[in-house]
């Protein structure tokens, strides 16, 4: 399962998403957790110090390895060079699975153990100075939308990613990557407002979406989140003292977090696993498809001085059985 945590600034959802990975981890599943979000906080939510998430390597400083890896023989392409964030596989592209070894892994992702078990945690970089005024964050997440176009998950595998903050997802067609997004929302109308502007975005890409309420503290919270997103509403998750111990640098360990809070989690982990078998894979193709399309006319085309249509596979859709046999 692909999963999504969004929402607005300072809403939780890092804290959340970093719970979650947690969660999965303490349970044996397999996990890639991506931080694609403007500010790079993952990695210290998962307990790396300051030292060891800087040294994370930034997946858009090697995005020329991810394309010549992801390209393949494809023969629709002709270089790496002509590929775009949103370029989709077909015939002769490599993919990836969440198991695997591959180069992509090996120079972009790190082990990052955690209580009884190891999770791989990627990041596409943090903005830096020499990017003010001369590129948009965009042009970094670009590298985690092509690995999404290009990955190929089973039932009970996890990608979880940690998205930038706002409707920014929108700027892209990375939003239509997951098969579940999980927003996380403060029970005030600021914190309700992404959830309004995600739900009209989505609604026509059939994005699977629900609500996380977070610093819920009593039942004029809840009830107030519940007037202003209904059904939408899976969870809430009010104060702990766990986060606020893992935010001091001191997390005990996971087994210890609140009962209440662990089974949010365990309901985040059912509303996601039952997605699976509600899984297209012919639209998820078509969607991708679809953005690049809308890329190549846009910008890709006059940027790389190829004819971008080109790329795509009219015959090819992606899925677990064509991942078998690649």
């Amino acid at each position: 399962m692909k999963i999504a945590f969004v929402g607005k600034g300072g809403s939780g959802k890092t804290t959340l998403s970093s719970l979650f990975i947690r969660h999965l981890a303490a349970a044996g599943a397999p996990v890639v957790a991506i931080d694609a979000d403007i500010n790079q906080h993952l990695g210290a939510a998962l307990g790396l110090d300051e030292a060891e998430a800087a040294r994370l390597p930034a997946m858009g400083e090697h995005l020329p390895l991810i394309k010549d890896y992801l390209r393949g023989s494809n023969p629709r392409i002709d270089s790496a060079a002509t590929m775009i964030k949103t370029t989709p596989p077909g015939e002769g592209s490599r993919l990836l699975r969440v198991l695997e070894d591959n180069p992509v892994y090996d120079t972009c992702a790190r082990a990052v153990e955690l209580d009884g078990g190891a999770v791989r945690l990627m990041v596409t970089g943090p903005f830096t100075d020499a990017d003010l005024g001369v590129a948009c964050y965009h042009s970094k997440t670009g590298a985690v939308e092509l690995c999404l176009n290009h990955l190929v998950d089973g039932p009970g595998e996890y990608v979880v990613v940690d998205m930038t903050a706002g409707s920014d997802s929108f700027a892209s067609g990375m939003f239509t990557r997951f098969d579940m997004t999980f927003l996380v929302a403060e029970p005030t109308r600021k914190g309700v407002s992404v959830y309004r502007q995600y739900k009209e975005y989505a609604r026509d890409f059939g994005v699977a979406l629900k609500v996380v309420g977070n610093k819920v503290q009593g039942p004029d919270d809840l009830d107030f989140l519940r007037a202003e997103v209904g059904d939408d509403l899976l969870v809430t998750v009010g104060h702990s003292d766990w986060v606020r111990a893992m935010e001091k640098g001191r997390p005990p360990r996971f087994a210890s977090l609140e009962e209440a809070n662990r089974q949010a989690l365990r309901a985040l982990r059912t509303a996601a696993d039952a997605t699976y078998e509600l899984r297209d894979w012919e639209r998820y193709t078509r969607q991708m498809v679809h953005f690049h399309l809308k890329n190549a006319r846009s910008w890709g085309n006059e940027r790389t001085g190829a004819d971008l249509a080109a790329q795509v596979d009219p015959g090819f859709v992606l899925s677990e059985r064509v991942a078998a046999t690649a």
